[in-house]
């Protein structure tokens, strides 16, 4: 039995450290707090048991000492225990106190640190906690004290006077009262402060007042817990220094319609770009269910002169198939091997397989247009691709002349997670785009979502990675409002960061 306490870091899931992942995947319980992003339980174990505790404000999921019994009595039973809790577990995380409880109860434990919110947000801000021409030392302080103090441990003339940098936890309550007792105790009201609330996510807010209007400022603004107070000359520097909230696609919301397996490019390129990324994947891609014909035509690729892949999909799948079989990549030794587009072809090549042919477009069009220029007569082609899927290719060589097998190596079928979310989403505003990757994603999101709902909201803007999704967008009488000239991903966010 142990319990490891795992800082989980300010928000930003890419702050996370390589420890805390490596025990959130062997952990059989993860207790898991308010400000600990959700996205960190995906490293989780399959199986594990994943217990909230999270304390916002009055509302206490489990009070503290709730906590602290929970956490022994899961030790207790033989498990490892994951606390995971955001921030720091030692700097105003109450972690001490858990690692008391701990020690007493003869538990062994492990801590974990983590990157601090202190630091994080600020940082994120444009906000360096020291700096020689600003302050050479940094305060870290509550704003929130045990209310059951007889009077606060803070020597407020000592912080007003120290020429540090002074950064509050949890003050945005006590904000007026921090404000002015700093005055009233020799620190001017024209000192540089700042707010930053959700420091490193995708709510992601700063605000760069004065000291002695801050309090004034947030409420006009609409600050509120959680928000790091920031007080010191160090804030100056906000505005030349504050690269996150600089970037093009800050304060978008982006839902990205790719199936699972291909949503993780979109969603990072787009977060690279900060953007808020909600993954909506409108299918599935599933393997077919009878395999007898494709390990058929797999142990027979001998006999073709081609082989056509047309999606990333197509190639993994195809893999599947040979490794079924015992073969490998030598198995292609006697095709030319055609891929659709960049990603295709990467996929290959992470298999050791070259593309003879890349069209200069990724559509079936130009793949077709390039291979009959090569002379398809008397070919035999076999075409690995979707269940369902355009018929463009395979007419165009047979009318050429070559020998098409279509061989359906995957299937597309409709995805229904998250919903509601993207419905509330494009009703109240918050949703600012809507990306499709295939015409198969167009399809399946209008099953799920009214297109008369887009009709009624043109403000959300509807990006395709190509003219045959654009096509089916039209078809059901909606508008393509964004699509790239290079019909890949990444132009497809670098255009979305043009004109989003």
């Amino acid at each position: 039995m142990k319990v490891y306490l795992i800082g989980a870091g300010p928000g930003d899931p890419g702050l996370f450290t390589l420890k805390g992942k490596d025990v959130l995947s062997r952990a059989d319980v993860v207790v898991y707090d308010y400000l600990a992003n959700d996205a960190l339980l995906a490293f989780a174990r399959p199986g594990a048991e994943l217990i909230y505790v999270g304390k916002k404000g009055g509302d206490h999921t489990l009070s503290q000492d709730g906590i602290n019994r929970l956490i022994v009595d899961k030790a207790k039973e033989g498990k490892v225990v994951a606390r995971l809790k955001g921030g720091d577990p030692y700097m105003f995380g109450r972690g001490g106190e858990e690692a008391e409880e701990l020690l007493a109860a003869g538990v062994a434990f492990e801590t974990v640190p983590g990157v601090t919110s202190a630091i994080a947000g600020p940082a994120y801000a444009g906000i360096p906690l020291t700096h020689r021409s600003h302050a050479s030392s940094v305060c870290f302080a509550t704003g929130h004290e045990d209310p059951d103090k007889p009077e606060s441990a803070h020597n407020w003339a000592a912080l007003a006077k120290g020429g540090h940098t002074l950064v509050f936890f949890m003050g945005m309550k006590n904000l007026p009262d921090i404000s002015h007792k700093l005055i009233a105790s020799g620190m001017p009201g024209e000192t540089p402060a700042a707010l930053v609330r959700w420091g490193t996510t995708h709510q992601h807010r700063s605000l760069v007042s004065t000291l002695e209007k801050l309090p004034e400022e947030a409420v006009k603004q609409g600050f509120a817990s959680p928000s790091i107070i920031v007080v010191g000359s160090v804030v100056s520097l906000h505005d030349q220094l504050n690269w996150f909230e600089q970037r093009p696609l800050y304060g978008k919301t982006v839902v990205v319609t790719r199936a699972r397996e291909q949503a993780s490019e979109s969603a990072s390129l787009l977060a690279e770009e900060g953007a808020h990324v909600i993954q909506f994947p409108t299918i599935d891609i599933t393997p077919m269910p009878d395999q007898a014909p494709i390990l058929a035509a797999l142990g027979t690729l001998k006999d073709y002169g081609w082989v056509v892949f047309t999606s990333v999909n197509g190639v993994r799948h195809f893999w599947h198939g040979l490794k079924a079989l015992g073969l490998d990549a030598r198995a292609l030794a006697p095709c030319k091997v055609v891929a659709v587009g960049p990603a295709t072809a990467k996929a290959l090549e992470e298999k050791g397989i070259l593309p003879d042919f890349i069209p200069e477009k990724f559509v079936a069009e130009s793949i077709a247009e390039g291979m009959l220029a090569l002379g398809m007569q008397d070919q035999k082609i076999l075409l690995p691709r979707a269940e369902v899927a355009r018929d463009v290719l395979p007419e165009a060589l047979t009318k050429a002349g070559a020998t098409v097998q279509i061989l359906p190596i995957y299937r597309n079928v409709p995805s229904h997670g998250r919903k509601d979310e993207v419905l509330k989403g494009i009703t109240d505003g918050s949703i600012h785009c809507i990306t499709f990757g295939s015409s198969s994603t167009v399809e399946n999101f209008l099953s799920l979502v009214p297109a008369q709902l887009l009709k009624q909201h043109p403000e959300v803007k509807l990006a395709c990675i190509g003219p045959v999704t654009a096509q089916t967008l039209q078809e059901a009488g909606l508008t393509c409002h964004i699509q790239p000239e290079d019909y890949t991903i990444p132009g497809l966010v670098a255009e979305l960061a043009k004109k989003l």
